[in-house]
């Protein structure tokens, strides 16, 4: 489940790309106006309106691969068994173990010397 995921992942970031790179490359629509009044070139690499066609339906083949990409990524992230509790219910809690009858006890560490804050730590000449 773990692989098939991972395609699923990587098949939507391609589509992502791919659909950033057309939408970049399309025309807005302010850009024929400008090519009627000769700012523009109207020649291309598709045609007149060639490109819009291929663009745009390119861009509409990625978006429904990017779509329903993202609705199996969803779909298999929820197919988890579903616990009862809470996530902190389930972490093992380790207490130290009891020191057996022949072993030697170990002291507890030692409380810090009164007055060892703030100047008594400075040193003096």
């Amino acid at each position: 489940m773990n692989v098939f995921s991972s395609v699923i992942l990587a098949v939507q970031m391609l589509a992502a790309l791919g659909m950033i790179g057309l939408i970049l490359m399309q025309h807005g629509k302010g850009a024929d106006m400008g090519a009627s009044f000769g700012s523009g070139s109207s020649g291309s690499l598709f045609g007149a309106s060639g490109s819009a066609n291929f663009l745009s339906r390119s861009t509409a083949a990625l978006a429904t691969v990017f779509f329903v990409s993202t609705l199996a990524l969803a779909y298999l992230g929820n197919a988890r068994p579903v616990s009862s509790g809470s996530v902190l219910e389930g972490a093992a809690v380790s207490a130290p173990a009891p020191a057996a009858a022949g072993d030697a006890a170990v002291p507890p560490p030692a409380a810090p010397a009164a007055g060892a804050e703030g100047a008594a730590q400075i040193p003096t000449k």
